[in-house]
């Protein structure tokens, strides 16, 4: 019998391109969004496609993303490709950025996150 705790690597939580999610959604499986996440998010690992975007309080052990994302992140590991909005923040272990501003200059920020968000 499977751990309901554990994440399940053969089933996934997929946000379809053309739909918009708003509320809070929390997952055991892989979180893929195609489509628009508005709101909390919780699961093992989240990945944002190129046609995708995630805004508000995301919470992840993995996060990978090629689209648009805003809000705070907490997650293990992350690896940033796509567009990340001003006034973000993500607090991980491990972080991995390829990001390009076209219309100025990026900031970058490092230091010990502070008490917000998980431990």
């Amino acid at each position: 019998m499977n751990d309901p705790k554990s994440p399940s690597t053969d089933k996934r939580t997929i946000v379809e391109e053309g739909t918009h999610f708003k509320g809070s959604l929390t997952s055991t499986c892989p979180i893929v969004v195609q489509g628009a996440i508005e709101g909390e998010v919780e699961g093992p690992s989240l990945t944002v496609s190129r046609t995708g975007a995630v805004s508000g309080k995301i919470v992840a052990g993995t996060l990978q993303s090629a689209g648009k994302i805003s809000g705070d992140f907490d997650v293990e590991t992350a690896r940033v490709e796509g567009s990340v909005d001003s006034n973000t923040v993500i607090r991980a272990n491990s972080l991995d950025v390829k990001l390009a501003a076209p219309n100025g200059k990026l900031e970058l920020m490092f230091g010990q996150a502070s008490g917000r968000g998980r431990s």
